[in-house]
Parts: C-alpha cells; structure tokens; sequence
C-alpha cells in the first residue's frame, strides 16, 4: 500500500477518535478533538499532492479519498449539530450537497464521463474545514464561517449540476 493511500486510512482512523475525545468530557478534549480534526483535514491535501507527484494514483485512492472526505466533514457536522454549536440545516445542506454531487458523479461514470473536481468544490471543502475547526474551539465568528461555509457548497453544488448538464444527459421526467 502506497503512502497516498495510507494517509488516506490514517484519516478515516482518525475520525472515531476525533469523535470520542470530543464527546467525552476529559480536561482540553474539545483542543484535542480540534487538533485530531485539523491533523485528518491536513491529510486530504496531502494524499492527492503526493499521489500526484509521486504518479501513485490508484483505484483505491479514488475510491477510498472522496469517502474519507465526506466521513470526515460529516463527523464534525454531526457533532456541532449534537452539542448545539450549528443548527441541523447547515449540516443538511452541506451533507445533502455531498449526496448530490456523488450522484451526478455516479450517473456520469455509467456514461464513461469522468466529472473531476473543480477549484470551486476545492474551496468549498476549504471553508468548511475553516469553519468547522473554529467552530469546534467555539469562537464566535464560528458561525458567520459556517454560513460563508454553506455559500461555497451551494455554489460549488450548482456549478458541478451545470457542468454534469453538459456532458452527460441528466433527463427529467
């Protein structure tokens, strides 16, 4: 197993921990959730520049990357839904926004139509990481991220429909 690929289950590994610290009540969990949450979230970036430099792109890291992504990003959403730090309809959209996108996604593959991900959907997951890891150390603008955070999904969401649009048919009945 190549390094892109273990960077990739180190995160996925880290989720349940992130979960744990944080939900328990042990002195500066809510830092040390932060810090495993800030550690899972620097690998993503990592794994594909690797991956990328080295020429180690396989089909478990296609598979694996986006799921260890959306596992990650959802955790925290849930979490922050849970302790009452973000209301369930930002967690929605930017949840629902991931099932949309992984559908146009699999439509697409079944026409032999790769939809690869665009500077804006990399942003988009950018905010969110900024604005859930604020969030979590409970600073008050935490919430004024979040919803600059759901403003680049919802524009990230329209702007992969538009691009599928064009390249696969995406009929409606």
């Amino acid at each position: 197993m190549n390094l892109p690929n273990k960077l990739t289950l180190l995160r996925i590994f880290l989720i349940p921990i992130f979960l744990l610290i944080f939900l328990i009540s042990i002195p500066y969990g809510q830092y040390i959730a932060t810090a495993i949450f800030i550690i899972a979230a620097s690998t993503d970036g990592l794994d594909g520049y690797i991956a990328r430099k080295r020429k180690q792109i396989t089909n478990l890291g296609k598979l694996m990357d986006p799921l260890a992504d959306k596992l990650l990003i959802t955790s925290a959403l849930i979490v922050l839904v849970e302790s009452g730090d973000i209301s369930g309809w930002i967690a929605f959209i930017i949840i629902g926004r991931e099932f949309f996108v992984t559908g146009l996604r699999t439509i697409a593959a079944a026409e032999g139509v790769i939809i690869a991900a665009s500077k804006l959907g990399k942003l988009k997951t950018i905010s969110q990481i900024v604005a859930i890891t604020v969030t979590l150390l409970n600073f008050t603008f935490g919430i004024y991220l979040m919803y600059i955070a759901v403003i680049f999904t919802l524009w990230s969401g329209i702007d992969y429909y538009l691009n599928a649009r064009k390249k696969i048919r995406l009929k409606v009945e």
